[in-house]
C-alpha cells in the first residue's frame, strides 16, 4: 500500500488537537526563533520558517486555538525581541525593578494580543477556502493588516516587522517598491508557500513555483537603480560622544558634554557636515548658543563646515519644550521638530489616570510637545531629510521630506537600551528607510551604533560601539523618487483588506455551493 501524502488533515489536526500545550510551547518557540531573523543576528530564512511553523499550528485549529496559539507567538517574538525596554525604565529611569519588569511585561502581552488576533481571524474566516489560497493569501493579507495597525495604534510600534529582515535577501527588491509592509507581505506568501509543502509534501509542490517566482521577482527588482546621483559627494563627520546615559542627564556632568563636543567638532572642521547625535548637550539650545553653539559655528563655518546637533528647544511664548534637530549658525538657525514621541519617555499618555508613575519613573524631559513645521533642513547646500531616535522606524513619516530631501540623517541616543540587542535592531531599521526611499542616510548616536548608509541600504562606514569616535565618510546625494516614496502604504494595504474581505467571500459562496457539504 502506498505511503499517504502528510496532511494537516486528519493527521497533524489529531496530533494538536492531543497536544495542545505541545503546540502552544511551538508557538512560543517560533516565535523566540523569529527573532533571530534580525539584527543583530540575521539568520534571514528565519523571518520565513519563523512564521510557517505558526501558520502550520494554525492549520485546522478552532478560533480559539488559533487565538492562543498566535498569543503564544506573540509572547514569545516580543519578550525575546523587545526585553530591552526593561533598560530604559530600570537602569535610566529610576523605576525599581519589579515595577520596570511589570511594565515590560505588561507591553509584551500586549504586543502579543496582535498575533493572537490574527491567529482567531484567520481561523474564523478559513472555511470554504482551499487550503492554499488561505495559507498564501488571507493569513498574509492579516499579517500585513495586523502589522500595519501595530504601526500607528496608541502613536505605533512598527518594530520587529517581518519586512525589515528581507535586508541582506534577495526579497530587499521590492523595499523601493512596496516598502516594508510589502516586504513583509512577500515574506508572509513565503511563510505559507512552505507551511503548504511541508503540511501537503508532494501535493504542495506547486508553491515552489510561488517560492522561485518571488525570489527571482525580487532579485530583479534589485537590480532597478529608483534615484540617481546629483551634485558632488560630500564629507560628514558625525560625532559619538560616548557620553554614559547616567552622565548625560546628570546636570552636574554639562561641562563634560560640551567640551567633549566642542573638541570633536573642531577635529572634524573641515567636513562639509557635521553631525552630533540626539540631544548630545542635555540643555536648551538658547542656553548653549552663546556660550557653545554661536562660536564654534563661526569657526566651523571659517573651515567650510555645516553643523547640526541634536538638541532641546523652548518656545518661550507657548511653554512647548520639543526635541529638536538645529541646523547651528546663520541669520535663521533652521530647525526641525520631533513629531513621534516615545510615549512613557518623553510625555505620559493619559497622564491624568497615570499620572502617579511619575512617582516611580523618573526620565528627564518627560513632557515634551508634539513637533510641527517643515519636513526638511537645508544644509551644505543641499536639502535634508531629518529624523529623531525612532521616528525612522516610521516609512511613511520618513517620505513626508521626499522628493526634495537629497539626503536622510537621524540622530539618536540609543544609550538608553545599554549594551542590548536594540541599537543593533534600530540600525537595521534605518537601512530600510534608505532602501525605501533610494536615499543615502547619516546615522548619529550617543554610544553607538553610528554609520554612513548608501542608498541600498548597505552599511558605508559605522562606529564601534561605546567608545568615543569621530565617523568620517563620503557620500553621494541622491535625486528622484521610488515607487514607495511617491505611494506610501496605501497600495499594500489596500491590497491586503481587499484580499481578507474577498477571500472569506469567495470561501463562504464555495462553501455554500450546490454540490458541496
Amino acid at each position: 500500500m502506498p505511503t499517504p501524502t502528510p496532511s494537516v488533515s486528519p493527521s497533524w489536526t489529531g496530533i494538536l488537537e492531543r497536544h495542545t500545550r505541545l503546540a502552544a510551547l511551538g508557538a512560543l518557540l517560533a516565535g523566540v526563533v523569529t527573532v533571530l531573523a534580525f539584527a543583530p543576528f540575521g539568520w534571514r530564512p528565519l523571518a520565513v520558517a519563523g512564521p510557517a511553523l505558526l501558520f502550520i499550528l494554525w492549520a485546522g485549529a478552532s478560533p480559539k486555538q488559533a487565538g492562543l496559539r498566535g498569543y503564544s507567538f506573540g509572547a514569545g517574538f516580543f519578550g525575546a525581541g523587545v526585553y530591552w525596554i526593561y533598560y530604559s525604565l530600570h537602569l535610566f529611569g529610576s523605576a525599581i525593578a519589579p515595577l520596570a519588569a511589570l511594565i515590560t511585561a505588561g507591553f509584551v502581552l500586549f504586543l502579543a494580543l496582535f498575533p493572537a488576533l490574527l491567529g482567531w481571524l484567520a481561523a474564523r474566516l478559513r472555511p470554504g477556502l482551499p487550503r492554499p489560497l488561505w495559507l498564501m493569501g488571507l493569513v498574509p493579507a492579516l499579517w500585513v493588516l495586523l502589522e500595519w495597525v501595530r504601526g500607528w495604534l496608541f502613536t505605533g510600534f512598527p518594530w520587529l516587522r517581518l519586512g525589515t529582515a528581507q535586508l541582506d535577501t534577495p526579497l530587499a527588491g521590492y523595499l523601493p517598491l512596496l516598502g516594508e509592509l510589502g516586504g513583509s507581505a512577500v515574506a508572509a506568501v513565503l511563510a505559507g508557500a512552505l507551511a503548504w509543502i511541508l503540511v501537503e509534501g508532494r501535493r504542495g509542490a506547486p508553491a515552489l513555483a510561488v517560492v522561485l517566482l518571488l525570489g527571482a521577482a525580487g532579485a530583479g527588482l534589485g537590480q532597478v537603480q529608483w534615484t540617481r546621483p546629483t551634485g558632488p559627494t560630500l564629507s560628514a563627520s558625525l560625532l559619538q560622544g560616548n557620553v554614559a546615559q547616567e552622565d548625560k542627564i546628570d546636570p552636574a556632568q554639562l561641562p563634560l558634554s560640551m567640551d567633549r563636543y566642542r573638541r570633536l567638532s573642531l577635529e572634524a572642521a573641515g567636513s562639509d557636515l557635521i553631525l552630533w547625535p540626539e540631544t548630545a548637550v542635555p540643555a536648551f539650545y538658547d542656553q548653549l548658543q552663546a556660550p557653545l553653539l554661536d562660536p564654534l559655528a563661526r569657526r566651523l563655518e571659517e573651515e567650510g563646515s555645516a553643523l547640526i546637533i541634536g538638541v532641546f528647544t523652548y518656545d518661550p511664548e507657548t511653554g512647548a519644550m520639543y526635541n529638536s534637530i538645529a541646523r547651528v549658525g546663520g541669520e535663521d538657525p533652521a530647525v526641525y521638530h520631533k513629531r513621534k514621541r516615545v510615549p512613557f519617555g518623553e510625555y505620559l499618555p493619559l497622564r491624568g489616570l497615570l499620572a502617579w508613575l511619575d512617582a516611580y519613573i523618573q526620565l528627564p524631559m518627560a513632557d515634551l510637545s508634539r513637533g510641527h513645521g517643515g519636513w526638511t533642513l537645508e544644509a551644505a547646500g543641499i536639502t535634508l531629510g531629518p529624523s529623531i531616535c525612532y521616528e525612522d522606524a516610521f516609512g511613511a513619516q520618513t517620505i513626508r521630506a521626499l522628493p526634495e530631501a537629497r539626503l536622510l540623517v537621524n540622530v539618536t541616543n540609543d544609550a538608553w537600551f545599554g549594551d542590548s540587542i536594540a541599537p543593533h535592531q534600530h540600525l537595521e531599521i534605518a537601512r530600510v528607510r534608505a532602501v525605501e526611499t533610494g536615499r543615502p542616510m547619516l546615522r548619529a548616536t550617543n554610544t553607538g551604533v553610528s554609520a554612513v548608509i548608501g542608498h541600498r541600504g548597505e552599511v558605508l562606514a559605522r562606529s564601534p560601539q561605546f567608545t568615543t569616535h569621530i565617523l568620517t565618510a563620503r557620500v553621494q546625494p541622491r535625486a528622484g523618487i521610488t515607487p514607495y516614496a511617491r505611494w506610501g502604504d496605501g497600495p499594500v494595504v489596500v491590497t491586503a483588506a481587499l484580499a481578507a474581505v474577498l477571500l472569506p467571500l469567495a470561501g463562504r459562496r464555495r462553501r455554500l455551493s450546490p454540490g458541496r457539504a
